[in-house]
């Protein structure tokens, strides 16, 4: 089993910058691919970017391309979403996934889920 505790969120200003973190604190599972996804107030989840951990590529929505930066640190078992410029449409609770595989890696079809971090922007 894989169980995925996130960590990072909070409640900043506009235009500022946040790091998240998803450390697989149990892994007896192949975490090929771990993503972050994110539901806003009113709205459907969404995938945010994701990353193939054996080194495949990255993943990322539109909407957030050149502001957030997945990446991974495999002798941590945790994989980061950098996130910069920050808008008020950010705000969401974010959650990451994990897998040994997915056919879409921003599609919630994931096998492991963590509990979500909240990430507030005011303007």
């Amino acid at each position: 089993e894989v169980q995925l505790v996130e960590s990072g969120g909070g409640s900043v200003q506009a235009g500022v910058s946040l790091r998240l973190a998803c450390t697989a604190s149990i892994n007896t599972y192949s975490t090929n691919y771990v993503g972050w996804f994110r539901r806003r107030p009113g709205k459907a989840r969404e995938g945010v970017a994701a990353i193939d951990t054996r080194g495949g590529g990255t993943y990322y929505a539109d909407s957030v391309k050149g502001r957030f930066t997945i990446s991974q640190d495999n002798g941590k078992n945790t994989v980061y979403l950098q996130m910069t410029r920050l808008k008020p449409e950010d705000t969401a609770m974010y959650y990451c996934a994990a897998d040994s595989r997915t056919w879409s890696p921003l599609a919630p079809q994931y096998n492991y889920w963590g509990q979500g971090t909240q990430v507030t922007v005011s303007s």
